[in-house]
């Protein structure tokens, strides 16, 4: 799924390209941890949702915001500003179609006061500003002085901004942020700047934004943005790695302080009910949990996505005072393990039967929304799906939260949609695309619910570079974390895929009878049959059917079926299950649906406001292919050989 992007008028070639350069060049990477920010006992957490002041940048080379040096003073002092919601895109916020398909910088600002007592103590309190994510190249400025930079729009970061705010109590703290959502070859995911110089078709200076990928590239500051405060000597990481059996479970981990060599480390295990069930101390070890309640997904158990919760307490002698800092971690005990032909968790057959999604709806773009999150679980629950993918980036760590206290499986998939340049193989992009596998693991390395990586989407892995490019991507991500497997999503031919060999997992995307035969629902059966053969017979791997699906306009019926009426999404579903059906006996270990919802791309002449896909509106309102699909997989659970009688009567309660 390849389209042209969003146009946007204005801009000098000359300007622009020093811009690129910047959005392109590597920003720092932070160091240490990025563990989510809760409050506990020593940590306090302040949310800076809501409206912030906004200007984007029209200057003809959209660099006026950094010439005339808009950080250096209050934002409403530098030209108009407006209202702006955060978290949220700035895309659809106005009336104005120039903000609308804007590509450039856009400037934000907040105002906030801080609590005195974050303000007297400037030796042992330290403050942090930090962003869950924000679309695509950041640069953050408090009171005027830059605290950090940071590449890649679904990923958080962070700066201590302590010695910035200290001695100025009562006195409100301005946070800058210029966001830049240019993409480029070298981007994640990737673009290109293309110059209309034909001036009897464009006007001056006009340009376009391309992309190779299907979805609205929505920008803003999507995720919440939060202060939150540790001790001078603080927690900065934990990592934590589970194996059991039947009896017993290890839990391993790894805990990182900061700020002195000198400290103490106790650590406590609780269940559910509070209860203490294994202890230890260190920065490393091991807990033995007897009689261990293991982490099941929806459907599987019942009592699916058990956590227990590690408080780590560090105590250490700074500045003269004792200090104590005390973080909680949600874990689940559960394990992972792929053969030829199945995959297991806990030592059980896994069979995904899901959904893609993507962080999108009205109004809001790819903003964090609350109601609609909750909706999307209900939904999912009542579909009967167990599982979805990242499609085609990470989502919210508030989303990843639900995952794992539901038992939603999840493959994490990072932004590594659209590499179809020839240019996008290069080192610079290696080199980038390795950083973002380094924070994404680093982010959500102890999540139950993640139980595979994904490094890419739809690449162009028959390309002789991608051989080199995706066994490093691979390996690389093995190394940071040995315990889960690795896929990418294919839509290449499997004789000619060259990172196909690389991955524990073959994830196929394929839409016969829609982008092939369309039309054509008879040929399914043996298309679909054909590609899990040639695809098991080269590599001896499961397989997952990562994306099928077809367009449908509510409302719009034929029968006998046609193209984007409800009556073919349904038909063409029926036809793909049949052969699922058959080959989920042999090594077809999933389905996911493209798509749960549908969703905005950019306007085009196969595009009717956008895609139509889902099996739900964009409102989220069910489809006739949304009642195929939950009747699919209620049966696919009640006959699921790993679940006992009980259970199967518990998901029939479910339903």
């Amino acid at each position: 799924m390849t389209k042209m992007a969003a146009r946007a008028s204005g801009g000098g070639a000359a300007g622009w390209r020093l811009l690129l350069l910047l959005a392109a060049a590597p920003a720092p990477v932070a160091a240490g941890g990025m563990l989510y920010p809760r409050e506990t006992p020593s940590r306090e957490r302040k949310e800076l949702g809501g409206l912030w002041s906004f200007r984007a940048d029209f200057s003809a080379s959209r660099d006026a915001g950094f010439m005339q040096r808009w950080y250096r003073q209050p934002l409403r002092q530098t030209g108009p500003v407006i209202d702006m919601p955060v978290p949220a895109s700035f895309n659809d916020i106005t009336q104005d179609p120039s903000l609308e398909n804007y590509i450039g910088w856009v400037w934000y600002e907040k105002e906030v006061l801080l609590p005195l007592r974050w303000l007297q103590d400037d030796l042992n309190t330290r403050v942090v500003l930090r962003f869950g994510s924000a679309h695509y190249y950041s640069i953050v400025w408090v009171n005027g002085v830059q605290v950090v930079e940071h590449e890649g729009g679904h990923l958080p970061f962070e700066a201590d901004i302590s010695s910035i705010i200290q001695g100025s109590p009562g006195v409100p703290c301005r946070i800058t942020v210029a966001l830049n959502n240019t993409l480029t070859p070298h981007t994640l995911p990737p673009g290109s700047i293309q110059y209309m110089n034909d001036k009897t078709r464009y006007p001056k200076n006009y340009f376009v934004q391309n992309i190779r990928f299907d979805f609205f590239n929505y920008a803003g500051i999507h995720r919440p943005v939060v202060l939150y405060t540790t001790p001078s000597v603080y927690i900065d990481d934990i990592t934590v790695t589970t194996t059991s059996s039947e009896s017993v479970a290890m839990v391993q981990y790894q805990v990182s302080v900061v700020g002195s060599t000198l400290y103490s480390l106790s650590l406590s295990l609780h269940d559910q009910e509070g209860k203490v069930v294994a202890t230890g101390d260190g920065p490393a070890g091991e807990l033995k949990v007897l009689n261990p309640n293991l982490w099941w997904p929806y459907l599987m158990h019942e009592n699916p996505g058990y956590r227990y919760f590690l408080e780590v307490k560090m105590q250490a002698q700074a500045n003269g005072a004792l200090l104590e800092d005390v973080y909680t971690l949600p874990v689940g005990i559960r394990t992972v393990h792929v053969t030829s032909t199945q995959f297991l968790i806990n030592g059980r057959p896994f069979y995904f039967h899901g959904v893609n999604k993507h962080e999108d709806a009205d109004i809001r773009g790819k903003g964090l929304d609350w109601p609609l999150v909750v909706k999307d679980f209900n939904l999912l629950r009542w579909l009967g799906a167990n599982s979805f993918r990242t499609s085609h980036y990470p989502y919210a760590e508030e989303i990843m939260d639900l995952c794992d206290a539901y038992g939603i499986v999840v493959i994490d998939e990072c932004p590594g949609v659209g590499i179809k340049m020839s240019e996008s193989f290069g080192n610079k992009s290696l080199q980038h695309h390795l950083v973002v596998m380094e924070e994404l693991i680093r982010r959500d390395k102890n999540r139950p619910s993640v139980v595979m990586w994904s490094v890419a989407n739809e690449p162009a892995s028959e390309l002789p570079p991608a051989a080199y490019y995706f066994k490093t991507v691979i390996a690389h991500t093995k190394a940071l974390d040995p315990s889960r497997p690795v896929t990418f999503v294919t839509d290449a031919n499997y004789a000619l895929d060259r990172g196909a060999p690389y991955v524990d997992v073959i994830c196929v995307n394929s839409y016969f009878s829609w982008y092939h035969d369309p039309g054509h629902l008879e040929v399914i059966p043996l298309q679909l049959t054909t590609q899990f053969e040639n695809w098991y017979k080269t590599y001896q791997k499961p397989i997952i059917q990562s994306e099928y699906g077809a367009d449908s306009v509510p409302g719009l019926h034929s029968d006998p079926p046609l193209m984007f009426s409800e009556e073919y999404q349904k038909a063409m579903l029926r036809e793909y299950h049949s052969v699922f059906d058959k080959k989920r006996k042999e090594y077809v270990i999933g389905e996911l649906i493209w798509n749960f919802a549908d969703f905005m791309t950019n306007q085009g002449t196969t595009r009717v406001l956008g895609n139509k896909k889902g099996i739900f509106t964009r409102q989220r309102q069910p489809k006739s292919a949304a009642f195929v699909l939950r009747e699919r997989y209620w049966k696919i659970a009640n006959e699921s050989s790993c679940l006992p009688p009980i259970i199967k009567s518990h998901t029939l309660f479910l339903k």
